[in-house]
């Protein structure tokens, strides 16, 4: 079966590290900001990032990534703080025939944000999450 796993949730709340242990093709647009092994972010590429991330993934599902075979699970590891942003992905899913699945990870254990999103910025994003149940 072909799975599209979605991971939604705050910087630190433990999204790539769900992501691993899902297996399978991992990808998220913070990806686009590692320079030689260091992360590097850029407010002004944000848009391009998520375009790399979106176009990743497609690769990965029509094989372009192993022209042998497509790619069975993939994991997309973003903030998704609003409906909308996942979109594209639901409309590649079905176009390429995969079950998708969103989960909502929370940092319930004390991650750490890695990336050093200031807290003000954490809590906008807090603020701005959607849930649909």
């Amino acid at each position: 079966m072909k799975e599209l796993f979605l991971l939604r949730g705050l910087p630190g709340s433990g999204k790539s590290t769900l992501a691993k242990s899902i297996g399978g093709i991992h990808i998220e647009a913070d990806m686009y900001f590692m320079v030689n092994g260091e992360y590097q972010f850029d407010v002004t590429r944000l848009k391009d990032a998520h375009q790399w991330c979106q176009e990743g993934v497609e690769k990965s599902m029509i094989g372009l990534n192993n022209p042998e075979i497509t790619t069975q699970r993939i994991t997309v590891s973003n903030t998704f703080t609003q409906e909308w942003e996942m979109k594209p992905y639901f409309e590649l899913a079905e176009k390429y025939g995969y079950k998708v699945y969103s989960l909502i990870v929370e940092n319930r254990h004390g991650g750490v944000n890695e990336h050093g999103v200031p807290e003000d910025k954490l809590e906008i994003m807090r603020k701005r999450f959607e849930i649909f149940l």
